[in-house]
């Protein structure tokens, strides 16, 4: 997902020179070069706690100005694993079919208390 001016990101690394911890939310407001952009970060005041240029495979989209919309939770999980090596991405797919199995497996009452 290419990021565009005014979407908000979230960090997924830390920036301690700049006082930022990955999960922070911040808005792009200046597209510099190819995948590099100005983000904003403030405080619960509206106050600017940091304004820095950050390569875009530092954050995700999590809000698109363009749409007003919130960026699904599926794909923002993709925007991460896109980036990830193979085999991580292998790893985080078998951990989603355990997940998987284990919500199905708890969902269906054990076979000696299903009514006859």
């Amino acid at each position: 997902m290419t990021p565009k001016l005014f979407d908000t990101v979230e960090l997924l690394v830390d920036v301690p020179e700049k006082g930022l911890r990955a999960g922070m939310r911040g808005a792009i407001v200046l597209a510099h070069t190819e995948n590099v952009y100005e983000v904003e970060f403030i405080n619960e005041h509206g106050e600017t706690i940091a304004l820095c240029a950050l390569p875009a495979d530092q954050f995700i989209v999590v809000w698109q100005a363009e749409t007003k919309r919130e960026v699904p939770l599926e794909e923002q999980l993709a925007q991460i694993v896109a980036r990830l090596p193979q085999k991580t991405g292998e790893e985080i797919l078998d951990f989603a079919r355990f997940l998987s199995a284990r919500r199905l497996a708890s969902a269906v009452p054990p076979a000696d208390t299903v009514a006859a």
